[in-house]
């Protein structure tokens, strides 16, 4: 779609050429989204795509990911064989209702500032416990963990100006064992609850998205029980369940409490 309203488009060179804040700016990483639907509110978008950021850097003891970065290059890259968990990424890829074409345009920042429920990438993220490098409009930095951004349906932690610069997961999280389950009321449809349990070296984490407004990160130091994890589930906010067409509250806390035992069994066994 034409974005109609829109008079200026900034293509930054260096974090100087980024403009202040002001109200109608959007930045681009990818554009799927942007490009969807009307945008009347929106005046220039500034395209952060020729800052010229490596899509991936592996380092020892880490994985850098640019928000710039899309869906299709992370899902298809080579990593050390070590790690473990980075078929994460295809599969949480794969649970998103999206093309081949969106794929290979669609971001992972774009994913996470979206801050949709079932935004595949903020669960990927949150499950491997990526930690966010955010730009501030004053030419400084801040960090936060991928569990924290999202607040709510479409919400996040982003002030004014403020870009998503890249993502950090450290080894210890890419050495571990996965479980994935998905759960839609169609075969195709958008997920009604996307869960992601890890076991590794730091213990276990069982990650909640899709069935909730935002994020429910659990942590536990070994292999939880049965009724720990019931209990997890329990714990989850009534007014963080989401309530649209593709899932009521109810249905949506019964099927992760049965997913999320589903994960824990199969992390006690070390299956993959």
């Amino acid at each position: 779609m034409d974005l109609s309203f829109v008079d200026e488009v900034v293509l930054p060179r260096s974090r100087d050429d980024l403009p202040p804040p002001s109200p109608g700016t959007a930045f681009l990483a990818g554009g799927t989204w942007l490009y969807s639907q009307q945008q009347p509110d929106v005046t220039r978008v500034v395209d952060l795509t020729t800052l010229g950021w490596p899509a991936l850097t592996v380092h020892d003891d880490a994985l850098e990911i640019a928000a710039t970065c899309t869906i299709d290059s992370l899902a298809h890259a080579e990593f050390p064989e070590h790690w473990t968990a980075v078929p994460l990424f295809r599969r949480c890829a794969e649970s998103l209702v999206a093309s081949w074409k969106i794929w290979r345009t669609a971001t992972i920042g774009g994913n996470l500032a979206l801050s949709l429920p079932a935004g595949a990438m903020t669960t990927a993220m949150c499950a491997l416990g990526g930690e966010l490098t955010v730009w501030t409009p004053d030419g400084g930095a801040r960090t936060e963990a991928a569990s924290t951004f999202v607040v709510g349906e479409g919400r996040n932690t982003l002030a004014p100006g403020e870009i998503v610069r890249s993502i950090r997961i450290g080894e210890t999280a890419l050495r571990g064992n996965v479980a994935v389950r998905k759960v839609a009321y169609t075969a195709l449809g958008r997920s009604g609850a996307l869960l992601v349990g890890r076991r590794g070296d730091d213990g276990v984490t069982l990650t909640v998205t899709a069935a909730t407004v935002r994020p429910s990160v659990v942590h536990w130091q070994g292999v939880p029980t049965a009724a720990e994890v019931a209990a997890a589930i329990d714990a989850i906010p009534e007014t963080d369940w989401l309530d649209d067409p593709h899932g009521e509250p109810a249905w949506r806390a019964h099927v992760t409490a049965v997913l999320a035992e589903e994960i824990r069994t199969e992390l006690a066994g070390d299956a993959r």
